[in-house]
């Protein structure tokens, strides 16, 4: 596997790109402030703009490591930005439910998150965005597989998997950065050469 970072990724009506600082309004106001976009996140919606542009300011840092993979969602057409994308290692520990399975995970679990703003869902956006990434992964990185997981209660984040050829594996508890716990469903995506 060799990071490569957040490249540029470009779908027939997506753009993927790194966030700049600039887009704390945009963000804040399309998705991060919005509760229904939320719900199902593990943190809460943004108080105000400058939490937004707190949390960009640190994205922004963070590109300088090439193992950050952290994507604006923007329309192709007219540049709108309408959601994020990222790829984060995991912070569970629990390698059983992988092994289980036969999966390498010597370089860590790796697992796509998402959300787009409520005015453009059922739009197929996060699903064109997932398969893009998915693509960047196995194809440039040299991914071998992804984990990938939904709150029980947010079949349709499932639907974007099931629909990027993720896998059914196993029931899990996450956690929100509050410590609340979320029983969810677990996927995993293998690179298709495997």
């Amino acid at each position: 596997m060799r990071h490569l970072g957040t490249e540029e990724l470009i779908t027939p009506r997506l753009v993927l790109r790194r966030f700049y600082e600039a887009d704390a309004p945009a963000m804040y106001e399309h998705w991060a402030s919005d509760p229904a976009v939320t719900r199902y996140l593990r943190w809460p919606p943004h108080e105000s703009a400058a939490a937004t542009a707190g949390l960009l300011r640190q994205w922004v840092q963070d590109y300088a490591r090439r193992e950050t993979y952290q994507w604006g969602i923007t329309l192709r057409q007219e540049g709108t930005l309408i959601g994020s994308i990222s790829l984060m290692q995991s912070e569970s520990s629990d390698a059983a439910p992988w092994q289980a399975a036969g999966l390498d995970f010597s370089d860590g679990i790796w697992e796509p998150g998402y959300c787009v703003g409520r005015r453009w869902w059922g739009s197929g956006y996060t699903t064109e965005a997932l398969g893009a990434v998915c693509g960047y992964w196995f194809e440039q990185v040299g991914g071998s597989w992804l984990a990938c997981c939904h709150a029980v209660q947010n079949p349709a984040s499932g639907r974007v998997m099931l629909k990027n050829g993720f896998a059914y594996d196993h029931d899990d508890i996450y956690h929100k950065f509050d410590g609340t716990p979320v029983p969810c469903h677990v996927y995993q995506k293998q690179r298709p050469d495997l």
